[in-house]
């Protein structure tokens, strides 16, 4: 019974986690810059500017 409790709050945890991820890439943040709106392109990335 434990196990399913720790895996239940590891899976909400995780799902959390890449639904912050989500929200900040359509937000135009970026894991390697943090902001791509103000990118020069030094980073590799093709700036969006939707």
């Amino acid at each position: 019974m434990g196990t399913y409790v720790v895996g239940g709050i590891l899976l909400v945890i995780v799902a959390l986690i890449i639904r912050k991820l989500v929200k900040e890439k359509k937000e135009g943040k970026s894991l390697q810059c943090g902001d791509c709106k103000s990118c020069g392109g030094c980073c590799g990335h093709e700036r969006n500017d939707h």
